[in-house]
């Protein structure tokens, strides 16, 4: 009986054989990042972790998966996330899995399961992350998309939610992100927000019939979601809503005031925003956004906000957090419209060149110590000439170029050319590493 890999190579080979090779593109919704963008990723991404480092914020990975209940509990039934844009699947356990489609619950979760609460205790997170939703690809907005976020897990106060967006503006000031304009808000408290609802309800009522279907959807299980409808008509409608912060509670007024002094303090500036909400129904009291004139209508290069109530959602004990995410996509776009680029680390390679036979397989040797010395270098993969060999070099451009001759080899020395100046010398085989980076006095 044949093996189940032969049926297979068989079966494929009769494929091929009808059909032609198969072609295959990344799946709609996502992108490969190839060099050179891929030194702009590295370069927000490292800027965002020194950043985090400054501000006392330490990296956690969490699962690219979790368990669907975490999700649709911790995000809200309601959300569009979970009603229409959530990965979700059954695993061979018949377990419902999703891909994580953002970053907030996880963290939570593993705050909870590894017991890390407790009084005036507060924990500082940061990840970087790729998230999952199933909508229409936008500018800047995969169905893959990749975010850095900060969570601060443990304090009430508005302290902590001026650090969190003092953090997130040094970001984009690090980066060089001049439009990144503030806009804040507070969305009240399960204290406020119930009569809030039925505000909203009564102010649009009369309008009901010019919503869009979700909309009229979320007039029933979550008005506020209407006031951050992008349909035109939807906007148009919303305007009748009354603002919130009307609505808030005292203890709620007190904190957006205490944070609107905080910020003022330390010059931070902002737009208050009353119809600024947040997609998840975790949030709460503080909610804001980064906007970027850049994005055009999607705009949003950031957005975050406190979400007191969500570790006891995952079963924990009360534990008040504030946190935000950026994408990584949106960033880049941003800078790109501004002009900003990846600044270059300085780093030219060196290169080896040689002549065939021994002297090659010296070049691969002399390769290897550079590179375990710290220095990056390169060499001939093709078997060119010596001279084709030294035109590479000075495409890449290398800074120097190590030529590793018959004659040099028996002599236990190579030659070390200054690819700017021209200049070259012949140095011991034996210090190789320290004669190329050793500035040079003729």
């Amino acid at each position: 009986m044949a093996c189940f890999g032969s049926v297979l190579a068989t079966a494929y080979m009769a494929a091929t054989e009808v059909e032609g090779p198969m072609q295959f593109q990344a799946p709609r919704g996502t992108k490969d990042v190839l060099p050179p963008e891929s030194r702009t990723w590295q370069w927000v991404e490292s800027t965002f972790r020194d950043v985090c480092s400054r501000f006392r914020y330490e990296e956690i990975r969490t699962p690219v998966f979790e368990e669907t209940g975490l999700f649709s509990r911790g995000i809200g039934d309601s959300t569009d996330i979970v009603t229409k844009e959530m990965y979700t699947f059954e695993d061979r356990g018949g377990r419902s899995i999703t891909l994580r489609p953002e970053g907030t619950a996880s963290v939570i979760r593993a705050y909870v399961q590894a017991k890390l609460g407790g009084e005036h205790q507060l924990h500082r997170f940061y990840y970087i992350y790729s998230i999952f939703r199933y909508e229409r690809p936008q500018h800047g907005r995969l169905r893959q998309s990749h975010q850095v976020g900060a969570e601060a897990i443990g304090s009430a106060g508005p302290e902590i939610d001026a650090e969190i967006i003092c953090l997130n503006a040094a970001l984009y000031e690090e980066l060089g992100l001049t439009d990144a304009r503030l806009h804040l808000n507070s969305i009240g408290c399960p204290a406020c927000r119930p009569g809030y609802r039925e505000a909203i309800r009564t102010a649009l009522a009369p309008s009901l019939s010019r919503l869009c279907p979700d909309c009229q959807r979320r007039y029933e299980t979550n008005p506020l979601r209407v006031i951050d409808c992008k349909v035109p008509d939807c906007r148009e409608v919303a305007e009748q809503a009354p603002s919130i912060l009307d609505s808030l509670c005292p203890a709620c007024v007190e904190h957006f005031s205490g944070l609107r002094r905080l910020l003022d303090a330390l010059g931070q500036p902002y737009d208050v925003d009353a119809r600024l909400v947040r997609g998840l129904d975790y949030y709460m009291r503080t909610a804001f956004e980064f906007k970027s004139g850049s994005l055009g209508a999607q705009d949003s290069l950031s957005g975050g906000g406190r979400y007191d109530g969500l570790a006891e959602l995952c079963g924990g004990k009360p534990a008040p957090g504030i946190g935000f995410a950026a994408g990584i996509e949106r960033t880049i776009l941003a800078l790109a419209d501004s002009g900003t680029a990846a600044p270059s680390d300085g780093r030219q390679p060196v290169y080896v060149a040689s002549a065939n036979g021994d002297a090659r397989l010296e070049a691969v040797r002399v390769v290897q110590e550079l590179r375990y010395a710290g220095l990056a270098a390169d060499f001939d993969c093709f078997g060119r000439s010596l001279k084709a060999q030294l035109r590479a070099a000075d495409r890449l451009p290398a800074s120097h170029a190590v030529i590793v001759g018959t004659d040099e080899l028996s002599r236990g020395v190579v030659v070390v050319r200054d690819l700017a100046s021209g200049e070259q010398r012949e140095v011991p085989r034996a210090s190789i590493a320290t004669e190329v980076t050793r500035p040079h006095h003729p």
